[in-house]
Parts: structure tokens; C-alpha cells; sequence
């Protein structure tokens, strides 16, 4: 089987169907739309100085999907984005499979079942065979103990393939729905930036999460701005117990 396991290089070959910084806000109070775009605004000139912490294991085996698909066509690359937005989201929709994906201690046959249940899944109504590509991708997972990555894995394929398509996505994360002005405001901001006027199309998404209590973190890429509440709570906690 002509293919590397083991994290340290991740390589696949398909001679055969087998795997052969963040940012602040200084007030004390809840952030207006205002302050917000202001701050964003300011955050978008130095790009390079937030970026999130991505697993530098889960972007290897990204890398090595992503070359593996590609090498073959783009449509295959295509197919198989398909087909890891279909497992990401049965993993996310049961929680069986979520727990599943989550536990180191499963034997060699109960994670080949597991997965097997997920391909099915997968499938959809159609019934269409997930390709070997992305089974020999889990295969490897499962066998190196990196199921776990599962969701990194498929995050990084999608900001790999959005590159080679030359599309950029944004993610702005924010405890409710952002207000379809503020959306507007921070769209037209971000189509100024040099980030964005290098790619071909924008994609901006809002994501509801109630743990970053107020303001927004802005995702895209391997960068992130981070002007939610929740990281000043964070920033004056952690001065706090210094001072103690």
C-alpha cells in the first residue's frame, strides 16, 4: 500500500484505491455598531498579527486530502469537499457519531463499524459510494488515533480548496444574529481590504455562538479578529489572577 502513516509525513498516493493575535476593545462597556466597525476597520490594516490556533496535525492531514483530490481532477476535488461537508454534518447532527469520533478507546473493529455507519450517512438519499479518497482518509485517521481531528481536518480542506478557487470566506461569530445593517457595514469594510480584493468572491456567514457574549469575532483563513466580550472578560482574568 503505497502510502506514509504516521503524523510526521503525511503523503498519499493513489497508485492504487488506498492511501498507497487578537484584538481588543479598550471600553468597559457593550460594543456599539460603531465602535465595532471602527475597531474591525482598524484590525484589517495589520492582518497578519491575529491568527488562529489551528492543529498543526489536523492541517497536515488536510494538506495531504487536498493534494490527493487535486492530483486526481478538480472534479474529484470538488466530489470529495462534498463529501466531508456531508460527514461533518451527520457528525455534528448525531451526537452518537459526534461521540463516536471523540473517543480514543474504541477497538480496530468498532471504529471500522463507526465509520461505516458515517459513510452511510454520508451517502444521502442518492446512495452515491463516498469515493476512496475520503475512506482512506478516515482510514488513517482511525489508525492513527486522530479521529478526534475529524473537524479540523475537514475545516482546513475547505480553506485550501476556497484558496484554489480563489473565494474567500468569512465566518463572524457573534452571541445573537447580527443586525442586518451592522452585516452590511462590516461586509463593505471587509471588501476594502487587500485580503479580500485579491480573491475572486466573498462569502460572508454569520455564526450564532452565546459564549462570546457581545461583540464579534471575524474568521477567515488561518487569521482571526477577535472583538467579542467574552476575550476581554478573558484578557482582565488573566490579569487579575497575576496581580494576586
Amino acid at each position: 500500500m503505497p502510502f506514509d502513516r504516521g503524523d510526521a509525513g503525511l503523503s498519499f498516493s493513489f497508485q492504487s484505491p488506498h492511501f498507497p493575535d487578537t484584538y481588543y476593545l479598550g471600553d468597559h462597556t457593550s460594543p456599539t455598531p460603531t465602535m465595532l466597525c471602527s475597531s474591525f476597520r482598524s484590525a484589517t490594516a495589520s492582518l497578519g498579527l491575529g491568527r488562529r490556533a489551528a492543529s498543526t496535525i489536523a492541517q497536515k492531514y488536510s494538506k495531504a486530502v487536498y493534494s490527493a483530490a487535486l492530483s486526481k481532477s478538480p472534479q474529484t476535488l470538488t466530489k470529495v469537499q462534498s463529501e466531508l461537508t456531508a460527514i461533518s454534518n451527520v457528525i455534528k447532527e448525531v451526537p452518537d457519531l459526534k461521540a463516536f469520533i471523540s473517543n480514543p478507546t474504541l477497538s480496530a473493529k468498532d471504529r471500522s463499524a463507526g465509520l461505516a455507519v458515517i459513510y452511510s450517512r454520508a451517502e444521502g438519499a442518492k446512495k452515491e459510494p463516498v469515493s476512496d479518497i475520503t475512506k482512506n482518509l478516515f482510514g488513517v485517521l482511525s489508525e492513527n488515533g486522530r479521529l478526534g481531528e475529524t473537524q479540523g481536518v475537514i475545516e482546513g480542506f475547505n480553506e485550501l480548496v476556497a484558496k484554489y478557487k480563489g473565494e474567500l470566506e468569512v465566518v463572524v461569530t457573534s452571541a445573537t444574529p447580527l443586525p442586518r445593517d451592522l452585516s452590511s457595514r462590516l461586509e463593505t469594510i471587509l471588501k476594502q481590504s487587500q485580503t479580500a480584493q485579491q480573491a475572486k468572491s466573498l462569502k460572508i456567514s454569520n455564526k450564532v455562538n452565546p459564549s462570546v457574549l457581545g461583540g464579534i469575532v471575524v474568521d477567515f483563513g488561518d487569521k482571526s479578529i477577535d472583538l467579542s466580550v467574552s476575550s476581554r472578560v478573558n484578557k482582565l482574568n488573566n490579569v487579575l489572577q497575576q496581580s494576586v
